[in-house]
């Protein structure tokens, strides 16, 4: 098994820092969807600002809130204001591995949708195109 690239949030703006939180990410429905992320999934969060790194579990915002919210421990690692990378992983086949693209998604400097590449495996896409 390997463990690869899901999907990824693609510099998204932190909006707001919570210490006393229980702790994790808080992101916006409407990316988790994008991003085929479910709630209390592992995910790492990358700081473009200051070049932190660590991982967390997402949760659940309220859609098109553009929230992205940094709970608990991790608020510590970042602030208010600072772009970040959002990443997600799967563990799949050796086989599966050299065939995955991930889904990447692509955010504004208010957290909104600009677009979604959608992921997938080359295999999958062949089977629904045809030879």
């Amino acid at each position: 098994m390997r463990s690869m690239l899901k999907s990824k949030i693609h510099r998204a703006r932190v909006t707001e820092v919570n210490v006393d939180y229980e702790g994790s990410v808080t992101i916006d429905k409407m990316l988790l969807e994008a991003g085929d992320i479910l709630p209390f999934e592992r995910v790492e969060v990358l700081d473009i600002n200051n070049g932190s790194r660590f991982s967390t579990y997402a949760i659940e915002g309220e859609a098109n809130s553009g929230i992205i919210g940094l709970n608990g421990a991790a608020a510590r690692m970042v602030a208010k204001g600072d772009t970040v990378i959002i990443l997600s992983y799967a563990h799949v086949t050796d086989d599966e591995a050299r065939f995955m693209v991930p889904t990447m998604v692509y955010v504004d400097g208010r957290n909104e949708l600009l677009e979604v590449r959608n992921g997938c495996l080359v295999e999958d896409l062949v089977a629904a195109t045809g030879p």
